[in-house]
């Protein structure tokens, strides 16, 4: 009997039976146009991308343009690849478009879906990226589908690691690009990083789809990317903070060796802090408490940690002046080994040996965050639906099923229950050998690369040949999984592998071809793609003849989605097949994450040695059980992506900033409001509104307007004057550092001063965000112990992140005023000095045989043309010979480094601590 809402199902249709029927309208219309098209000429097809481009730069909506546009585009696949798309394909097309994920199963062929919608919306000029799992199938797509786009007058670009600067921003500004996840936003952050808007890759985000979303947007959406470099040296801050531990007593801190952590007590707190202020190492009116101390406690915590729960001789050994750590297994020395976030430094402060420095993180974003930049997000997957609520949640994605052009014709059995791994692995063997047997091929799906190499000794031992495919080398998956629908084949493959692939019945006859031709190069081509077709056809009828593609799934994983990829990978176009899982009481989601209610069920059921269960109710209990878990996971991502947008709303206010920066021709205006928000902020500090006079502190003021400033102004007599108040004071200052400013303009020359201010503003926030990202590092890690006091740490963190975030700003401001008033031109003598130690390092380079060697400040500072005392680089490549036609005055003369490239005015600095430093 039909329950009230299957029966309401029945007779209105589900809301995505609906969604589909009203877009076939749509493709009713593409379909009428097609005589139209096909009476185009080549030159045609691009004057209509022409045409439509006109019209989509005059306003025209895209939609008001998409059957023309589809058509067009099914017209080009046509003649490019031979390739008609179904009905199906254009729907497919349609939804992507409107920014959705199609879900669309294997074999429905979703790579020349992708060209519909990238088409109609790279008319707009902003271009489109269709992103890809791996390298190899972005530079496959890229090549296979760039014949499309080219039919259409329109380029392509790829994107890959290591590729040459130039031809990836060639690569940008095509119309369609295809790049992977973490390529696209390592650039977005290497972007955010550069210092001139001419060496930026991206030019924006304006429309994504996302291959196999799924994968990226979820799988890959747990760990963010995170560029980092060498930290600031912070050796003497390890040391001056070690010093205090041996004068705490036992009450100051509680030891907990089970749980191996430290923490201190009360009083601990109370005695630090007055240590610290002793020190000058905690400012006077700040507590140990405050956002601002974050950094500072965090090194506390860890020198504690390295006195009271890392034992020399026990826990490590100092040995050639270095902290080595033992494995408290085995008891071996683990060369090479640090511990992480500061406590090896802690360590090696408490040993007294020599501090090497820490790795620090100087960009990072999540998926989520990068993919949510994008003016319009679409993704393609095989499978999406069990994970509906998350793409709506986290990306405003809906998920729409797209119908199969033919009906779907594989067996998906009912699960077979093993007591013991032991017996699962006996029984899937025996499987294997009765499919194999009659010739049927088989892909057996594994978790992890261990079981799939068990499995395959156990086949070795049986005799039956086949091929192990770890997911190691991408080209060589693309040829196995090609190959794996042949008769007899036998394909054992970890959960991902082969994705953006397809298993084709009888085998894949381009792979034959290529396979063929490169073993005899002279041979003519059309008979052996004549004598290919031939055997595949014959290969096709045979395994058709066994059943189809056999999937056998060796155990479940935690998401019932990875377990519909693997069923998926058979019955592609209406091929017959079968899918099966095999499972055993002792797999992991058996053993943690199911009931007691299935051992029970089992017993009752009865189960004999060697014996399958076989049942609907196990089926049932496991999608329960996937289920719980497909939701925990879930809400560890969203909690994940709560703290990161607290970061993620501060990192576009800085990016946004940066590329106002950059785009500005000069920053005069930025420096000077920064200069006088700063003076207002000195003088109210000192000369406090409502206080009487004899209350301001005009000493301190004097003094700070000498430091921050450069000036030394009679600060104190001025305010000595008779009726003269706070914005009197204010304004002199104002005008007397203008003055100043004006003056430096004047001795560097307006251009050159104009890129001196745009530079350290640059550099300034750049270093002051990178301080940022580890004193929210720090805060992330310790925030969760406040939910012990009854205090919620999402708060807690949003609260401090935005204090510390104000405390950037404020910083900011002063540190380029600072800057920007201390600078001053280098005396002939200083250049004369700093050439002779640029000329004296090259003659030692080329006594030596030209060998790398690390750079003296003295000589990093030599090719900063015009500021004294530059802060030298911390190592460099081997000086040589400037760039032919070198100008250090004429930025033209110079090509186009990269910020890490040599110099080209040949001093063998790094650009970026050369001529690149302004």
């Amino acid at each position: 009997m039909l329950g009230i809402s299957s029966l309401a199902k029945k007779v209105f249709g589900t809301p995505n039976d609906r969604r589909v029927k009203a877009t076939l309208p749509l493709v009713e219309k593409i379909n009428a146009l097609e005589p139209e098209f096909e009476k185009l000429t080549d030159d045609g097809l691009k004057d209509k991308t022409a045409a439509l481009a006109e019209r989509a730069k005059a306003g025209e909506s895209l939609d008001a343009l998409l059957p023309e546009a589809f058509a067009n585009c099914r017209e080009a696949a046509r003649r490019a690849l031979g390739l008609r798309a179904f009905d199906t394909q254009l729907l497919g097309g349609i939804f992507l478009h409107q920014g959705n994920i199609a879900e669309m199963k294997t074999g429905e062929g979703k790579t020349l879906v992708a060209t519909f919608p990238a088409y109609l919306n790279a008319l707009t000029g902003k271009g489109v990226h269709i992103v890809t799992v791996n390298d190899y199938l972005a530079k496959r797509d890229a090549e296979w589908m760039g014949k499309v786009y080219a039919q259409l007058g329109m380029t392509t670009g790829v994107v890959y690691p290591q590729q040459p600067q130039a031809e990836k921003r060639e690569a940008y500004k095509a119309d369609v690009t295809y790049a992977t996840n973490n390529e696209l936003g390592f650039d977005y952050l290497r972007d955010n990083m550069k210092a001139q808007l001419s060496e930026m890759m991206q030019r924006g985000h304006n429309f994504a789809i996302v291959d196999e979303v799924d994968s990226i947007l979820i799988d890959e959406a747990r760990t963010p990317l995170i560029i980092s470099g060498p930290a600031q040296d912070r050796s003497q801050l390890y040391k001056e903070v070690d010093a205090f531990i041996p004068r705490l007593s036992d009450e100051h801190y509680e030891l907990d060796e089970k749980a191996r952590n430290v923490t201190f007590t009360d009083e601990g707190n109370e005695a630090l802090e007055e240590m610290l202020l002793a020190e000058g190492l905690l400012p006077e009116g700040q507590s140990l408490y405050d956002p601002q101390s974050t950094t500072l406690v965090h090194h506390v915590n860890q020198a504690i940690k390295a006195h009271r729960l890392f034992m020399r001789d026990q826990h490590y050994i100092v040995r050639d002046g270095q902290v080595v750590l033992i494995d408290e297994f085995t008891g071996r020395m683990m060369a090479g080994r640090r511990l992480s976030d500061g406590l090896h430094q802690a360590i090696e402060a408490k040993e007294g040996v020599a501090i090497q420095p820490e790795n620090t993180t100087l960009a990072s974003v999540t998926f989520q965050n990068y993919f949510r930049l994008y003016n319009k997000l679409a993704g393609m997957t095989g499978t999406a639906a069990t994970e509906a609520e998350e793409f709506m949640e986290i990306y405003r994605l809906g998920v729409v099923e797209v119908p199969t052009n033919r009906p779907v014709a594989r067996a998906d059995e009912h699960d077979q229950v093993y007591r013991t791994a032991r017996e699962k692995f006996e029984g899937i063997v025996d499987e294997i050998k009765v499919a194999h047997a009659k010739g049927q091929p088989i892909l057996v799906g594994t978790t992890s690369i261990e079981k799939s190499d068990m499995l395959s000794q156990l086949l070795q031992k049986e005799g039956v040949p086949h091929n192990v495919l770890n997911a190691r080398e991408h080209e060589r998956e693309a040829h196995i999984i090609a190959e794996a629908g042949k008769p007899n084949a036998v394909t054992i493959a970890t959960n991902m592998a082969g994705r953006g692939t397809d298993i084709q019945l009888g085998g894949n006859t381009d792979m034959k071809v290529m396979q063929a031709l490169e073993a005899d190069p002279e041979a003519d081509p059309e008979a052996i793609r004549a004598a290919a077709e031939a055997e595949t056809r014959a290969d096709k009828e045979t395994v058709l003849a066994a059943g189809g593609l056999f999937v056998l799934g060796t155990e479940r994983h935690e998401s019932r989605r990875i377990d519909n990829q693997l069923r998926g990978r058979s019955g592609r176009q209406g091929d017959p097949g079968r899918s099966v899982f095999f499972l055993s009481l002792e797999d992991d989601l058996m053993r943690i994450f199911n009931s007691a209610n299935l051992d029970n069920m089992l017993g009752k059921l009865g189960m004999k040695e060697g014996e399958a269960i076989v049942h609907p109710w196990v089926n049932k209990s496991l999608e329960r059980a996937q289920a719980k878990v497909e939701a925990r996971n879930f809400d560890i991502r969203k909690q994940l992506l709560k703290f990161d947008d607290v970061m993620n709303d501060q990192r576009k206010a800085i990016f946004g900033q940066r590329l106002e920066i950059m785009e500005a021709e000069d920053v005069a205006e930025i420096t000077r409001d920064m200069r006088h928000q700063v003076i207002e902020d000195l003088v109210a500090t000192a000369m406090p509104p409502r206080a009487y006079a004899d209350q301001w502190k005009t000493e301190e003021l004097q003094e700070q307007v000498k430091t921050i400033l450069g000036l030394d102004l009679p600060v104190v007599e001025k305010a000595a004057e008779e009726g003269i108040d706070d914005v009197e004071i204010r304004e002199w200052l104002e005008t007397e550092s203008d003055k100043l400013i004006a003056e430096k303009e004047a001795a560097f020359g307006e251009e050159t001063f104009r890129d001196l201010r745009k530079q350290v503003l640059l550099q300034t926030i750049d270093a002051k965000w990178r301080d940022h990202l580890l004193q929210l590092e720090h805060l992330r890690a310790v925030v969760g112990f406040r939910g012990y006091a009854q205090r919620d740490p999402l708060n807690e963190y949003k609260t401090e992140g935005f204090q510390l975030f104000g405390a950037l700003l404020e910083s900011l401001r002063a540190e380029v005023t600072q800057k920007l008033c201390a600078v001053r031109p280098m005396t002939e003598d200083e250049q004369k000095a700093m050439l002779a130690q640029v000329m004296e390092q090259r003659r030692r380079l080329a006594a030596a045989g030209g060998a790398q060697t690390p750079t003296t400040p003295g000589a990093a500072a030599a090719a900063a043309p015009a500021m004294a005392g530059a802060a030298a680089g911390a190592g460099a490549a081997a000086a040589g010979e400037a760039r032919p036609g070198f100008d250090p005055d004429d930025r033209a003369t110079w090509g186009d480094p990269g910020r890490n490239d040599p110099c080209p005015c040949g001093s063998g600095q790094k650009f970026k601590h050369c001529h690149g430093k302004f």
